[in-house]
């Protein structure tokens, strides 16, 4: 496969011009490594991997000068999980002598949940996220959506040739890059063993979780409820999880960059915190599979395509997620609901306080009822309301009311009418 231009390539590079180290972070399989040595290629750069057994016991026996052996250039550390301990020599080392560019890090965990982590870098490192492909790297475009947003669309001129059946395949396809071309059988194959391969490894590992059979119970119910509120209670009853156990294992399942949590939004931000939290399997192919649903499964329009609606809403948080690290426009995400049932999917709360409302639709035609949610949004906000908009799987855009308007869910990453 051709290598795919990331975009978030631009920003690490500014990173590391800037700070004394930079850490990569993400799910196994998203090209952590790749990047890093893209980003190495042209700064005089020394890689290591603690996936390798000798490198990982001359780090143990002598941390302190495994990080400095390269002192006059770019130290690149892959898949620094394996012995999270190593951060105190690399803050010590930093200490020391703080240039920018020293170090650059990958992690397929989040440093800061790991057992053993020793120091989190506080200061002295800025964390790069790195998500699978977006639809707009794997088109080779430039999808900045929010950006768009801000500058203006002509809603009702959008147009586009994406139909149901090519939402289906992205969707069950996803963006791991090992994926992509790949047939269905090997597909489905590939998606059970990197599955496998976390439950049986990464999160015993990593997280200290004994039971890979409940971890996988767990991801799959979250799957089956893609985009849906996380409830531990139920999550707990139906994995079979004692209750005390189930923050554990969730908690392991982020640390692995498995999910996505969107927090309540609320207008007052002292309040921003109460509510349940919305989670998503992190790529939409991988949600597919768990939960055993094909593309066309998700083609039928008779009500029997009963997963296409949280797969899609889960496949356009995913979306803005990748477009927000390499966004020209600042914006936090979540979403909002009313205790007399009003909803909106997303919530996109920009740096000056302007709110954008998104709501997902799997059908194809607008409907007075979609924007329920999103005209309630408005009315609350008043000013601080830019825009709602209803992002279904029809082909035009559509101008419903005052700052009200549809758009196919393409929209997200194909270039816009001027």
């Amino acid at each position: 496969m051709e290598l795919i231009k990331r975009h978030i390539t631009g920003f690490a590079e500014e990173v590391l011009d800037a700070f004394p180290a930079t850490v990569i972070q993400g799910a196994r399989q998203v090209g952590k490594s790749t990047l890093a040595a893209e980003l190495g290629a042209t700064r005089n750069a020394r890689f290591f991997t603690l996936d390798d057994e000798r490198t990982r016991a001359a780090a143990v026996e002598d941390p302190e000068g495994f990080v400095n052996q390269h002192p006059d250039g770019l130290t690149v550390i892959d898949e620094v999980q394996r012995l999270p301990s190593l951060t105190l020599s690399i803050k010590a080392a930093i200490d020391r002598d703080r240039r920018p560019g020293r170090f650059l890090l990958t992690g397929s965990s989040d440093l800061l949940r790991l057992a053993g982590q020793s120091d989190s870098l506080a200061g002295r490192a800025v964390t790069v996220r790195l998500r699978p492909f977006s639809q707009g790297e794997i088109r080779g475009v430039h999808d900045d959506f929010a950006a768009r947003f801000r500058a203006g669309i002509p809603f009702s001129d959008v147009t586009t040739e994406v139909d149901r059946a090519a939402y289906a395949q992205m969707i069950v396809t996803g963006g791991y890059a090992n994926v992509q071309g790949l047939t269905l059988k090997l597909r489905g194959a590939w998606f059970d063993a990197y599955a496998e391969r976390l439950a049986t490894r990464d999160a015993p590992e990593v997280a200290g979780i004994t039971d890979p059979s409940r971890l996988g119970s767990l991801l799959r119910l979250l799957a089956a409820n893609q985009a849906g509120e996380l409830v531990k209670a139920r999550l707990a009853r139906a994995a079979g999880i004692p209750p005390t156990s189930i923050t554990a294992y969730l908690d392991a399942i982020q640390t692995l960059y498995l999910i996505d949590v969107l927090r309540p939004f609320t207008a007052n931000l002292t309040s921003r915190e109460v509510g349940r939290v919305k989670a998503s399997v992190a790529d939409s192919g991988l949600a597919a599979r768990l939960s055993h649903v094909t593309a066309a499964q998700l083609l039928p329009i008779d009500g029997t395509a009963n997963h296409l609606g949280g797969l899609l809403e889960g496949f356009v948080v995913g979306e803005l997620l990748k477009q927000r690290s390499w966004s020209s426009e600042e914006y936090e995400l979540s979403h909002y609901r009313t205790r007399d049932g009003h909803e909106v999917d997303l919530v996109l709360e920009f740096a000056d306080g302007q709110i954008l409302g998104l709501e997902v639709k799997a059908g194809e035609t607008f409907r007075p009822d979609h924007f329920s949610g999103l005209r309630t949004l408005r009315d609350r906000l008043g000013d601080r309301f830019a825009g709602g908009i209803v992002l279904n799987t029809g082909r035009t855009g559509y101008r419903f009311a005052e700052r009200l308007w549809g758009l196919p869910v393409s929209a997200l990453w194909e270039p816009l009418p001027s």
